[in-house]
């Protein structure tokens, strides 16, 4: 059987965590690492497929661990979201060096490096073939970049949010790091996601995207061609949908 030579579908929200750019290292940005997953996203770009990132600010800064130690909780997730900043601007510029075109889109005011985030504005650069980079979450605190992603998902009217994870192949009945025999489960539902705590994503970025009826292909982005695979519609992690 031939290898499906376009996307299955026309408009991709990848989410990506901060810890997805840390490469080998157990802190920051790793340059070389970002660069790989630059060529990865190319790919399903040169699919023709319309392409926006969400990606968080783990590997720099998390809200949450933050606060835990005397920040304000709000201040704390502010600090986060400028860490998601970084890691949009890290990763606009490695695609931009392998000939994507790239625009980066802040939830927060911060001109001098990436545009205001507006709708009609992020589905024009869509429509123009420009890879969409979502910074800053959902500029609000409180709440999480795999927030973020649904909500965008939604906002653009996204086919597929594809959501890679580090070194996991998608989700499993039990965290596979700690418990012997857990079982990979290759289709679920949204309501699976909230009802047995899987862990993949957040209870109101599942419940969003179980709303609005947004499937979602859980991969593990490490793996070469997996992201691009999942975008041409063949069988890759774990597909998570509505019915």
């Amino acid at each position: 059987m031939a290898v499906q030579a376009k996307a299955k579908y026309g408009r991709v929200l990848l989410k990506l965590s901060g810890e997805a750019l840390l490469g080998d290292r157990k802190f920051g940005i790793s340059p070389e690492y970002t660069k790989y997953l630059a060529l990865e996203i190319k790919k399903v770009h040169d699919l023709r497929a319309q392409v926006a990132v969400v990606i968080g600010g783990g590997n720099i800064m998390r809200g949450a661990a933050v606060a835990e130690h005397g920040i304000e909780r709000a201040t704390a997730d502010y600090m986060g979201m400028l860490a998601m900043v970084i890691n949009a601007l890290a990763l606009q510029s490695q695609l931009e060096s392998v000939g994507v075109p790239v625009r980066v889109l802040s939830a927060i005011t911060i001109a001098e490096v990436a545009e205001p985030y507006i709708r009609r504005r992020a589905i024009h650069h869509l429509e123009k073939g420009h890879l969409v980079i979502f910074a800053a979450g959902t500029g609000n605190p409180f709440f999480t970049s795999d927030t973020a992603a649904a909500l965008r998902a939604a906002e653009i009217d996204a086919d597929v949010i594809l959501m890679g994870k580090n070194a996991v192949d998608g989700v499993y009945d039990a965290d596979p790091k700690t418990t012997q025999g857990a079982r990979k489960l290759d289709e679920l539902t949204h309501r699976d996601l909230l009802d047995k705590r899987l862990g993949v994503m957040d209870a109101t970025a599942a419940t969003l995207a179980e709303e609005r009826d947004i499937p979602i292909i859980v991969f593990d982005i490490s793996q070469p061609d997996a992201m691009v695979r999942a975008a041409r519609g063949e069988q890759v992690g774990t597909l998570v949908h509505s019915r």
